[in-house]
């Protein structure tokens, strides 16, 4: 799977969403095809990733058409803003799953409690990383692969967008809020609003058309600070809307150490994840910089192109886990099944369809973003072999979501770990002896292999338990 975007994902594990959906009266989860059921839980979550998606798209074509050292320097600070970003999405995950459980229970307080400690949690853990890395910005980026010659540009990128991410994390996790509240509508339109201004500001503050200074990639990084303030401000709207249960008072900010736990309790594995994530793309950037800058920038591309399929198959994977966790509280086993059936066809045929494009327009692909002719050729090389990965990669996703949609966070976690650190971490530091560059973008195709036939292992064993069930007397 992309490292980049199962940064996003990394799990969002979806509690607040299946409460969400379970909100939404207009829904029979148990009755009814389950085709046009799959589509329509699953939109919401496809249109604001595929938005996002195109952003990153777009904001990697115009940083490397300013330069391959702009995209490579933007491509070295992607382990640290998924490390700020696993914690926000873990602080998200877990408020988000207090809060529905206290909204379902009736206790309205503790819901507006859990809204005022998202606040506090934002505020201090966003000053606490800024802090760190403000003490010492080059050695770090050093250690996540900054060559000197693309090191200050990395540095000026970094600490451009440090001022947002306080704001970062007030959108994670206020979405979750939202969702736990049943207005997934809300949260979907929050993230266009971010994608939009970032998309329009991007190209005026990297090359200074119109009015504005050009400001190169320190632009691109302003752009998406000024998106991340605004888009918290309107997440602050409609968490403080009449119609929103959440209403916050001064007296919700005090922290409350009990509620605190209970989110860690919950989102504590989707950080963990990001924090292997973060370490897998860490080895990418240190193992490519040894190659040379255009190696970084076109991982950056990779990732970019890469994601804009993903995300399309992580907001499906979102639509799946509601009817999974209704299908099982209902024991409709069955129905179960073919909901998980009907999403690995639906999602491998995505995913092969994905392939055979990017194997044809390989070569425009890499034009498109560059007119360096070694980054063209690298890149496009590096399409074809990277692509593969969603063919084993998009099944195994569906499966992911499936134990999620149990309830079996943990299982989820186990799998997407060792997918990282005993599979994917071992074969990079393997291939690329002996198959040079090559090796790296095969690593994460093989690894996806290897991943799905355990996964495909876990899955089988799940899937006795239902066919036990179906068989079993009942009670």
């Amino acid at each position: 799977m992309c490292d980049e975007v199962r940064s996003f994902l990394c799990l969002e594990l979806s509690l607040p969403i299946n409460q969400s959906a379970m909100n939404d009266k207009s829904l029979n989860l148990g009755k009814g095809p389950i085709l046009p059921l799959l589509l329509k839980m699953s939109g919401p979550s496809i249109a604001a990733m595929l938005a996002m998606a195109v952003y990153n798209f777009i904001d990697a074509f115009w940083l490397a058409r300013l330069s391959s050292k702009a995209i490579a320097a933007l491509t070295i600070c992607f382990p640290l803003q998924f490390i700020f970003g696993g914690i926000g999405v873990g602080t998200g995950i877990g408020a988000g799953s207090y809060a529905s459980r206290m909204l379902g229970a009736g206790e309205i307080l503790k819901a507006r409690q859990t809204a005022g400690q998202v606040f506090f949690l934002s505020a201090s853990l966003g000053l606490l990383l800024v802090g760190m890395i403000l003490a010492a910005p080059d050695p770090i980026l050093k250690f996540f692969g900054a060559s000197a010659e693309i090191l200050p540009l990395s540095r000026l990128y970094l600490i451009t967008t440090l001022p947002g991410v306080p704001f970062l994390f007030l959108i994670m996790t206020i979405n979750n809020l939202l969702r736990a509240e049943g207005r997934p509508n809300a949260s979907m339109f929050a993230v266009f609003f971010i994608a939009a201004i970032s998309a329009l500001l991007d190209p005026l503050l990297i090359f200074g058309w119109g009015p504005f200074p050009r400001l190169e990639i320190q632009g691109a990084a302003l752009a998406a600070v000024i998106s991340q303030i605004a888009g918290a401000a309107l997440s602050f709207y409609y968490l403080q809307q009449k119609s929103s249960k959440y209403r916050l008072s001064w007296k919700h900010l005090y922290p409350n150490p009990r509620i605190i736990q209970s989110i860690y309790s919950t989102g504590f594995p989707s950080i963990i994840i990001n924090l292997a994530v973060s370490f897998a793309m860490f080895l990418h950037n240190s193992i490519l910089a040894g190659y040379s800058n255009l190696a970084v920038a076109t991982l950056g591309i990779i990732f970019r192109t890469n994601g804009l399929i993903m995300m399309m198959l992580y907001g499906f994977g979102h639509g799946l886990m509601p009817l999974v966790g209704f299908s099982e509280g209902a024991r409709l086993y069955a129905r179960l099944m073919e909901s998980v059936k009907i999403a690995v066809r639906i999602s491998f045929g995505i995913a092969l369809l994905s392939c055979l494009l990017v194997e044809v327009f390989a070569s425009p692909i890499a034009t498109f973003f560059s007119p360096d002719l070694q980054l063209q050729a690298l890149t496009e090389t590096a399409l074809r072999i990277n692509f593969l990965m969603l063919l084993t990669g998009a099944p195994s996703l569906m499966w992911i979501n499936m134990f999620i949609g149990l309830g079996r966070g943990n299982t989820a976690m186990f799998l997407l770990v060792a997918r990282e650190t005993f599979v994917l971490i071992p074969l990079l530091l393997f291939l690329p002896s002996q198959f040079g560059i090559n090796g790296v973008w095969m690593a994460q195709p093989l690894a996806n292999a290897l991943a799905f036939l355990f996964i495909l292992y876990w899955t089988k064993r799940q899937y006795r338990f239902f066919e036990c069930q179906l068989t079993a007397p009942p009670i």
